[in-house]
């Protein structure tokens, strides 16, 4: 058995002269939640896709639970779960119905047990008071709880899922959250795709930052954030002369801003910096060393802002 869940070589998608997805190699392993982070537009969903299927690679390769794709699909499918872009159901019929639908269609499940099934998923993404509600009267967050629903209706070794918390309210996306954990817990690899940091920060082990239709960096959560410096942060009302010093001794990513300073630290040892300042004549009202966040991490790979909601 592969220790990898999913994994991609080179896999690549082009529309046109244009780059989607560019030789992205993808390595999840087994029973971790991997956050696969980016902005919307970098390549996220695209690279899903081409995982399940839906659309072929212009180039590359892949293989999902040690199956290589597309040739694996039928034998590995019935074990992967997915929610990809907005969920589509029948607007005319009630949440259940969709669900009987949608599981009729498996093969590999058994008919008789198909109401007890369906009923344990809606109750799991709460959803249970509203079964027999149609679809088309369905908030957008039902929508997409509904869509999770019907990636559980069996156990699945791998989940997919694609901005699972999109359009649920604070609780909703507790909720989704408290579920992913609890699915990884019982044995599932989730693969999450997501652009909210703080979804990775909470959940996930292992992290992927798609930038541009590329992957420029892949770790566990941990390791990502030991590889950048840890930062300095000088509480003074004198904050550009802090700057100042900051920058002597070599610290990069300096900033001064009303009331602080702030810098990479680097190899430098902290209390070289405090000696540095005091001798320098600036106060010091307060001085902090601050391990990396998730934002500081994607920002040092992309050198750009991102959105920390949610």
């Amino acid at each position: 058995m592969t220790a990898f869940a999913v994994e991609s070589s080179g896999l690549t998608k082009r529309f046109g002269r244009q780059v989607a997805v560019d030789a992205v190699d993808l390595a999840v392993p087994r029973g971790a939640v991997y956050g696969f982070l980016g902005p919307n537009g970098s390549g996220k969903t695209t690279t899903i896709r081409m995982l399940l299927g839906l659309i072929r690679p212009t180039a590359g390769g892949h293989a999902l639970l040690g199956e290589r794709m597309p040739g694996g699909a039928a034998a590995v499918l019935p074990r992967v779960g997915a929610l990809v872009e907005g969920p589509g159901f029948h607007p005319y019929l009630s949440g259940m119905d969709n669900l009987r639908r949608v599981d009729a269609a498996d093969r590999t499940v058994k008919a008789a047990t198909a109401d007890a099934r369906i009923r344990a998923a809606l109750d799991r993404v709460g959803l249970g008071a509203a079964a027999g509600k149609r679809y088309r009267a369905y908030s957008l967050g039902m929508r997409q709880r509904l869509a999770l629903a019907a990636a559980m209706l069996t156990p699945r070794e791998l989940l997919i899922l694609d901005e699972p918390t999109n359009g649920l309210d604070p609780q909703g996306t507790r909720e989704v959250r408290a579920l992913v954990t609890a699915l990884a817990s019982e044995g599932s690899t989730i693969l999450l795709s997501t652009h909210l940091l703080s979804e990775v920060e909470q959940i996930c082990s292992h992290v992927g930052v798609m930038h541009r239709g590329q992957l420029v960096a892949q770790s566990t959560l941990e390791d990502m954030r030991a590889d950048s410096a840890p930062r300095v942060r000088v509480e003074t009302d004198r904050a550009d002369d802090a700057a100042r010093v900051l920058r002597e001794l070599g610290l990069d990513d300096v900033a001064a801003d009303i009331g602080e300073a702030t810098g990479a630290l680097g190899q430098i040892a902290p209390e070289k910096v405090v000696a540095a300042l005091v001798h320098d004549g600036v106060p010091v009202r307060g001085f902090a060393v601050v391990a990396p966040d998730l934002e500081d991490v994607f920002v040092s790979l992309t050198g750009e802002g991102f959105d920390v909601s949610g």
